[in-house]
């Protein structure tokens, strides 16, 4: 009698939060539709602590990182020298978004990740747009997620230059549909997908900004 066949052996449990730790979820979207894959150098312009970067970091992506507070450098380096040890210090610098020291087009993607609606007024808004839009390679993949007014037109306060004070207490700048797809076109870029926001529980809203940049572009 023919051996029946030995059982497949299950397949191993991944831990999801330790290999993709806090990623935003739009972002996950983005690597699961296939637009951010191994080989790209994916650069986080206001990094925070790294949250979006773990994944990346631990499946040997190159990545590259800014942002203008020094502890916030600090967690990024520690957790590179723990995920990613080849990495080195120089890949994550502690400077503004809208004077950093990276050289134009060195990211296939670049990461914007609540980082533009702390602008003061709509000249700091374009400076920290551009100052991160320069960094990425012609061709490459520009993912954004900031505040706006869609959904809450009625629910936040103006307060001059496009900032506005939001029902949660906070005061940000904020951008609305028509601003975004005149700034795409500024900027010489195509939507890869429709401008998608977020209402939290009538509190703020964020909205999701994709884009891709032109193979010639005067702005980048």
């Amino acid at each position: 009698m023919t051996p029946a066949p030995a059982p497949e052996a299950e397949p191993k449990a991944t831990d999801v939060g330790a290999l993709f730790g806090s990623i935003d979820i739009y972002l996950f979207d983005q690597i699961l539709r296939g637009r951010i894959v191994p080989g790209m150098r994916v650069l986080d312009a206001g990094c925070g602590r790294g949250r979006n970067l773990v994944f990346f970091l631990r499946e040997g992506y190159e990545v590259l990182a800014l942002d203008p507070d020094a502890g916030a450098i600090d967690a990024v380096r520690s957790l590179a020298a723990r995920l990613a040890p080849s990495l080195p210090d120089s890949s994550f610098r502690q400077e503004p978004v809208d004077a950093g020291s990276f050289p134009d087009g060195c990211a296939d993607v670049v990461l914007s990740n609540a980082v533009l609606h702390f602008a003061r007024d709509e000249e700091h808004f374009l400076a920290k747009l551009r100052g991160t839009w320069r960094l990425l390679a012609p061709g490459g993949l520009f993912f954004c997620r900031l505040a706006s007014s869609i959904g809450m037109e009625d629910r936040v306060r103006p307060l001059g230059g496009r900032r506005y004070a939001l029902p949660d207490g906070t005061d940000r700048y904020l951008v609305d549909e028509a601003y975004l797809v005149a700034l795409t076109a500024e900027l010489g870029g195509k939507l890869l997908d429709p401008i998608k926001t977020t209402v939290v529980s009538g509190q703020r809203a964020m909205t999701t900004w994709v884009v891709r940049k032109g193979a010639a572009n005067g702005h980048g």
